[in-house]
């Protein structure tokens, strides 16, 4: 098993991880908090909330089994050499239970909350029957053979796709509301530093190892942290360029001031 060459490198390397770590973790509080503050989930879309439930289920799978099982580290080590490093740190393990937990609170708090007239789509819950589906025939197919590297790099392609569908919902549901309230911005922008700094983390690998396997040896991980600044950069358009918060306001506040009069009128009748 490779070593590093650099200490500076190995220390930037474990530091920017842990940024991307705590950067992607307490991304998920922003729109926790924000739904509690409310005792609603309108403006939250619950497509967005059950895929991404889905995403990092597979993720976890991926990171938690190549980093423990020493049976997945060889066949791994078989394929890319044992002088490469396992592309999978302890704070990608760490985020990923951290995030299936708080994925998790966000569709109990989708139960238990004012959801509106929004439901889970046909669409999102067929498609999530369908990755389960493909997930369970991919297992008895690697069960013979124990190929579980090639099991684990399912999960690990099969985030990857559900990260590329995951926020489309929600972008096309801010786009159709012309708003982003009820969608917490500090969410994305926390989200968007955890992408940056975990593709900043394997580039720091690349370098000391002088070598790109890093890259295309876990290309989930990869295009993880590129498709969510990708994304990130839109919702940050939404949110202050094309539907900034003072409209927003405005409109909250329009609301509440048409709520007012029939509050009044119904104590007076009384």
């Amino acid at each position: 098993m490779a070593s590093w060459n650099s200490i500076p490198l190995e220390i930037s390397y474990e530091i920017v991880g842990w940024i991307a770590f705590a950067s992607w973790s307490f991304s998920f509080y922003p729109q926790l908090i924000l739904n509690y503050q409310r005792k609603s989930v309108v403006g939250l879309n619950f497509d967005f909330a059950l895929l991404n439930l889905t995403k990092h289920s597979s993720y976890m799978i991926y990171n938690v089994c190549l980093y423990f099982s020493p049976v997945i580290q060889k066949q791994y080590f078989d394929i890319y050499g044992d002088k490469e490093m396992i592309p999978v740190a302890a704070n990608d393990v760490a985020f990923s239970l951290h995030a299936v937990a708080m994925t998790a609170a966000t569709l109990f708090q989708i139960v238990i909350y004012d959801r509106g007239t929004q439901k889970v789509s046909k669409l999102a819950t067929g498609i999530v029957a369908l990755v389960l589906a493909f997930a369970a025939i991919c297992f008895f197919i690697a069960l013979p053979t124990q190929s579980w590297l090639w099991l684990i790099t399912i999960f690990n392609s099969i985030q990857v796709v559900m990260t590329c569908v995951k926020y489309i919902p929600q972008a096309k549901m801010n786009f159709t509301r012309k708003s982003t309230d009820g969608w917490s911005i500090g969410n994305i922008l926390l989200d968007f530093t955890g992408g940056v700094a975990s593709y900043m983390q394997m580039l720091m690998q690349s370098i000391d190892q002088n070598s790109w396997v890093n890259f295309y040896g876990n290309l989930g991980k990869t295009l993880l942290s590129l498709i969510t600044v990708f994304f990130d950069l839109i919702f940050m358009l939404q949110h202050y360029v094309l539907y900034p918060e003072t409209k927003t306001s405005k409109t909250v506040e329009s609301d509440q001031e048409s709520n007012e009069p029939l509050v009044d009128s119904s104590q007076e009748h009384v």
